[in-house]
């Protein structure tokens, strides 16, 4: 086994995956290679566990448990994982946020992000520094970016953008490239891919997969990603979760993973 990378849950069901299983709109994949095992987000409940138990998926010994962000579709799930976990994220993982809409200078929360969850029980590991994690991955850490403010903090009663500092993504060192393992890719697909290309010294990118936040992309953005991405040549490209259909439409040779699926690299 190089690497494997087992989808506990997408938007959507695969093609061939188990009646069973349950699809929830959120993220949650088993990455593994020979040593070393990590759960990468849990979605936003505990539909994750139940689908790991049908596939037959012991989660208890993983060698830790990565959280991209804060959003609940990507760690609503952590209540649901066994108590002494170890978890990798960033130190803001936990801070309240909403999607807001401002109009004639009044902000108005429209949706929750955020989820409420103990993370006392859990082994934490906090850091906006990358971390490596076994022999091969590394924790991207921090990607220092501006995002388009589309999010809201919350203090008291007044609300800043949020350029969801927190966002993190996975790193697999390849014998040919980079494996990036994106959330929601909130920050940007080639900042992002920028940062794992630096913090590395690898530039060659193998694969990308996961949320490329192209859902509601404007057509000037899915064609600037598009030419990144054909400047870049991953020999695969895997784009689920928030990609959108927009997103698998115009980005090239795209595959689209969903809940029960499995990736071989």
């Amino acid at each position: 086994m190089a690497l494997r990378i087992r989808v506990l849950l997408e938007n959507h069901k695969g093609a061939g995956a188990d009646k069973s299983l349950k699809a929830r709109p959120g993220l949650s994949l088993l990455v593994e290679d020979e040593s070393t095992s990590i759960l990468f987000d849990t979605g936003p409940d505990g539909s994750f566990m139940q689908n790991a138990l049908a596939m037959g998926i012991d989660l208890s010994d993983v060698s830790a448990v990565v959280l991209s962000h804060g959003h609940y579709d990507h760690c609503g799930g952590v209540p649901w994982l066994p108590d002494n976990s170890r978890i990798i994220c960033h130190p803001d993982i936990a801070r309240e946020r909403y999607a807001a809409m401002t109009f004639l200078g009044i902000t108005r929360k429209i949706k929750k992000l955020s989820c409420e969850v103990d993370y006392s029980r859990y082994r934490m590991m906090y850091t906006r520094d990358p971390l490596p994690i076994g022999e091969n991955f590394i924790w991207s850490g921090e990607i220092s970016v501006v995002a388009p403010e589309a999010y809201g903090i919350f203090g008291g009663h007044d609300a800043e953008p949020d350029s969801i500092l927190d966002e993190g993504v996975l790193i697999y060192q390849s014998a040919k490239g980079l494996v990036i393992i994106t959330g929601c890719g909130h920050r940007g697909i080639a900042n992002i891919v920028r940062h794992c290309q630096n913090i590395t010294g690898i530039k060659q990118i193998y694969a990308l997969i996961g949320g490329f936040h192209l859902r509601c992309a404007s057509p000037f953005t899915l064609w600037r990603v598009r030419r990144f991405l054909q400047e870049q040549k991953p020999e695969k490209l895997c784009g689920c979760h928030c990609t959108g259909a927009w997103g698998r439409l115009w980005l090239p040779e795209i595959t689209a993973p969903a809940t029960g699926d499995v990736l071989r690299f």
